[in-house]
This record gives C-alpha cells, structure tokens and sequence, in this order.
C-alpha cells in the first residue's frame, strides 16, 4: 500500500509518496497554491492515481509541544482530506523537518529560488520516512 505525506504550507504544499510496498520514500512534487480547495483537489487526485491508502499530514507543533495556528490549519485540512478522499488521515509531529529540509539543500548546493522551490517536497519526505521507519519498527 502506498502513503502519501503532505506538508501543508501557506504558499506551497510538499508531496511524497511511497513505493508500492510503502517501505522507501518515491514520488515527489509541490503544490503552488495558497488556496485550500486547490490543494484538496491535487491531493485528491494523487491519491487516486497513485492508489495511496494512507495519508499522513505534517502536524507543527511548537519546539515545546503546544499547538499553534499552523496546526489547527492542519486539522481543518485533515478533517476535509478524510471527508474528500475516504482515506486515513494521520497527524504527524514535524517539528524540524522544515529546519532540516534546508540544512540538506544547503549542503547539496541548492540556494535561493532552487531551494525554496524543493523545501516543501524535501520536508514532506522526511515526514514520510519518520513515519514508515516508526511503522516499521512497531511490527517488527
């Protein structure tokens, strides 16, 4: 089964999507919009294309736990995306990924509007890789 990992931003929102047996991190892309339903639309339709089974939403909480406008932004999506797709919708903590997202840019040479134009999508892996790695150990 496939699971797609979303980190939903203001501007951009990044996709990863799993190879078939859900193990590696494959498929990636950004969204480029601000508009809500746009972003539900395009998931939607991966989802679908991709046979996703699982969709698992970058969760920001602050550095100390707490919940934040952000994340009430992700559970609005959350709930919409389990209405619009019928699929799961787990919420995942990402703290850091962003951080980390640009840290690994920077040291592979990717700067200004490269970057920027790869965070979402980079972030969105990492969401997905901490999720399947967590699923992999908890069966194992």
């Amino acid at each position: 089964m496939r699971i797609m990992a979303i980190d939903y931003g203001d501007a951009r929102t990044g996709i990863a999507i799993s190879d078939l047996t859900g193990l590696l991190a494959g498929e990636t892309r950004v969204i480029q919009t601000k508009k809500q339903e746009i972003v539900v639309e395009e998931i939607t339709a991966l989802a679908r294309q991709y046979q996703v089974g699982e969709l698992v939403l970058g969760y920001p909480k602050n550095m100390n736990g707490t919940l934040g406008p952000r994340a009430e932004k992700s559970e609005a999506l959350a709930q919409v995306l389990r209405e619009t797709t019928n699929l799961p919708v787990l919420l995942w903590d990402e703290r850091r990924t962003t951080v980390d997202a640009h840290r690994i840019l920077s040291e592979t040479g990717n700067r200004g509007k490269q970057r920027r134009d790869k965070v979402d999508a980079v972030a969105a892996t990492l969401i997905l890789e901490g999720y399947l790695t967590r699923k992999r150990l908890s069966q194992g």
